[in-house]
């Protein structure tokens, strides 16, 4: 590879996709440096068809000895790709899904300086949620509404798109080794990047659904799905506004949710009875601390949307590496 130049690499985690993934290597296009394959342990030995059929130097195949996950792969991959001198990974899925004739799209932003992390959004252009299975519309239409308050990415939508751009100098500056391994992967990462203020962009893209079999079952990853993000919004409200920074709107918090607690119990032990029974000094006792908590909750969620990173890392962090 040409080291004085951008590489872009495509990282495609390879786990019962034998059926599409020599096609979506066959679409990868020129502007793709490196194809880091990762055999996640597959069970029809993904790997070792993508090395006797595929002649494209560029393709490299790496084994897992144990199953390690969607994210286990994916990570392996970027790590490869930066050890070998890439710029921009590309995360492509084996089934075909993602089009590889888009990849600039996320990859050129990135390049330019305007992004650190890209990601698709299928919710983008309403006419291409006619190809999307109902189910997947609903669910993920949830989890994108959830996954604002765990992340921090106001204004991004479709966290679980697994179609996604990173800076590579980005991984140095995120706790990789902590993110999630399996179906929570987009959405950790997401978090990560939002821990290190990376700005993220959504790039309008269709998915393409044919007779592909999704290997997540939605109904057994939920809890772990509604966990992982309450876990990742506590973590993310303790380190950015009590041991990063403390602030107004710490105290707009932490007053807030004092006054709204102390509302909700005075007035379910004090109207436990009769409401006409209570004077209305025990009346507005109870509706003063519930109407002042909401205020300043509401208050301390608008901050939060205004922090949303606006600008990317490299002027403000990647520079500094050089020094």
């Amino acid at each position: 590879m040409q080291k004085d130049l951008p590489q872009i690499a495509a990282v495609i985690p390879c786990y019962k996709v034998k059926q599409h993934i020599l096609a979506l290597i066959a679409k990868i296009g020129p502007e793709v440096a490196m194809i880091y394959c990762i055999d996640d342990a597959c069970p029809d030995q993904s790997g070792k068809y993508i090395q006797e059929a595929v002649s494209d130097p560029r393709v490299r195949v790496i084994f897992h000895a144990e199953n390690q996950g969607v994210g286990g792969a994916v990570l392996t991959g970027f790590k490869q790709a930066e050890a070998d001198g890439n710029r921009v990974a590309v995360k492509l899925d084996g089934d075909g899904q993602m089009d590889p004739a888009i990849l600039s799209k996320f990859t050129n932003v990135i390049l330019q300086g305007h992004a650190d992390y890209t990601k698709g959004n299928r919710f983008y252009n309403p006419a291409h949620l006619r190809s999307m299975p109902r189910g997947r519309l609903v669910g993920n239409a949830i989890l994108s509404f959830v996954s604002k308050f765990s992340t921090g990415y106001w204004n991004v939508f479709d966290p679980t798109n697994g179609y996604l751009a990173l800076d590579l100098r980005l991984l140095k500056h995120m706790d990789i080794e902590k993110i999630d391994r399996r179906y929570f992967f987009e959405t950790d990462l997401l978090f990560r990047a939002g821990i290190a203020k990376a700005k993220v962009l959504d790039i309008p893209m269709q998915a393409l659904y044919e007779d592909e079999v999704s290997n997540l079952h939605f109904s057994k990853e939920a809890t772990r799905f509604m966990r992982g993000h309450l876990r990742n919004f506590f973590k993310r409200i303790g380190y950015n506004y009590f041991l990063r920074d403390f602030s107004v709107a710490s105290l707009e918090l932490l007053v807030g949710l004092a006054a709204l607690i102390f509302g909700l119990i005075y007035g379910i032990i004090k109207m436990g009875g009769s409401a006409e029974a209570q004077s209305a000094g025990v009346v507005m006792l109870a509706a003063l601390p519930l109407l002042t908590g909401v205020i300043l909750l509401v208050s301390f969620l608008n901050y939060d949307i205004q922090q949303t990173p606006q600008d990317p890392l490299g002027p403000r962090l990647f520079d500094q590496d050089k020094v």
